[in-house]
């Protein structure tokens, strides 16, 4: 039976850049869906080549030369990281056809160190792209309008597409396999890592920080290693995807800010997996409940800015005397505040928060919103409106 391909919300703006640049490359993380997405839409144009395929990688890292002369144009070369030498020939050959664009199109899994290599050789000549596992809207569709199991359900299998379209998929095997898989390739090449014990034990300690304030000096102390080894860790996290940090928003206007930045697992399902929760039962049950709604309510945030091409600018605000956001969005100009709580419930001192930021900022502020599981849209207070998850996920 052939697999069922679901729609992106990427292919839009993607097929605008293969129009417009020599060459595109889509990160993310791994199993997000970047080869399906590019063979189901150019495999009838262009050719396909994996650099997973460690005879063919070989080629692409000892002769560049003779793999290109092997796999030519309009081509997909998947996993580009593991040959960064392609990326000097590729210059050569997009700048003696600089009329063709949409000849080369690039999968990568590893962002800092393989965006380092894109910027040096190809500024100019390509267009980057960033493909997150399913968003609630390629999931169920737009419009959709859902009440606390759905909810469950999302936050618990989370967004990678093998986990949405298998319904007998068992999660815990999936999600394990997937972490000896990222282990064992994206630790062991961005960094040399002896005892990967030591970092999982890392993976499963920052389940406790998701949502916090980063505090470097903890991690360190109840790791038991260096501060710049958690740097690092942390880096690698960043770096396949699987993590992200939230810096703080301010603009020097009158209160002093917490200034450190928090932190996040991008997919709910790994978030879940690492943390024990197993079961729909499990889930918004215990201290770290509102974080875990917190994370998915910013991977659709995220989401929905990489689907359109853009780079997401999402802050956090608290001052320190107390007062805090969530997510503080910018976008075409205009801040939209964004709290989250975990409840059905809604009244307007869930908004005091909001409240103290658009007073600061009320200029550049058209609307603010109150996020929470289920109920009616409410407007609380000028510019400040209740609304379900899935009624969020549909503004976005």
């Amino acid at each position: 039976m052939p697999k069922r391909y679901i729609n992106r919300q990427i292919e839009h703006i993607l097929k605008t850049a293969v129009k417009q640049f020599p060459a595109v490359i889509v990160t993310g993380p791994r199993q997000s869906g970047k080869t399906t997405l590019l063979t189901h839409l150019f495999s009838k144009i262009h050719n396909y080549v994996t650099l997973d395929n460690p005879n063919i990688r070989l080629m692409a890292t000892k002769e560049p030369e003779l793999f290109f002369e092997n796999y030519k144009p309009p081509i997909i070369i998947d996993e580009i990281q593991y040959a960064p030498q392609l990326f000097s020939y590729l210059k050569i050959m997009i700048d003696k056809q600089r009329t063709k664009n949409g000849q080369f199109l690039l999968t990568g899994s590893q962002l800092f160190p393989l965006m380092a290599k894109v910027s040096d050789s190809l500024a100019g000549r390509i267009a980057t792209l960033t493909l997150l596992p399913f968003s609630v809207k390629e999931q169920f569709g737009k419009q959709s309008i859902f009440g606390l199991e759905t909810i469950k359900k999302i936050v618990l299998k989370g967004g990678f597409p093998a986990v949405v379209v298998r319904r007998d998929l068992n999660l815990e095997l999936w999600f394990s396999s997937y972490l000896q898989t990222h282990l064992e390739r994206d630790v062991r090449q961005l960094r040399q890592i002896g005892d990967l014990g030591d970092f999982q034990r890392f993976l499963g300690l920052m389940t406790a920080f998701n949502g916090q304030v980063l505090n470097l000096s903890n991690l360190s102390r109840d790791l038991g290693v260096a501060v710049n080894t958690v740097k690092a860790w942390l880096s690698i996290l960043e770096a396949s995807n699987q993590l992200i940090s939230i810096k703080p928003f301010y603009l020097n206007k009158g209160k002093r800010l917490i200034k450190s930045p928090k932190v996040y697992f991008i997919d709910s399902g790994l978030l879940c997996y690492l943390s024990g929760i197993v079961s729909l039962e499990q889930v918004f049950k215990g201290p770290l409940s509102g974080q875990l709604f917190e994370t998915i309510v910013l991977s659709e945030i995220l989401k929905s800015f990489y689907n359109k091409g853009k780079i997401p600018k999402v802050y956090w605000w608290r001052t320190s005397y107390g007062e805090e956001v969530d997510f503080i969005i910018e976008d075409k100009g205009k801040i939209i505040p964004v709290e989250v709580k975990l409840t059905s419930k809604v009244n307007l001192q869930m908004c005091k928060g909001i409240m103290a930021f658009c007073k600061l900022f009320t200029e550049k502020i058209d609307k603010a919103f109150l996020v929470t599981l289920t109920g009616e849209k409410v407007i609380l207070k000028d510019k400040i409106t209740a609304i379900s998850f899935s009624e969020f996920t549909n503004q976005l």
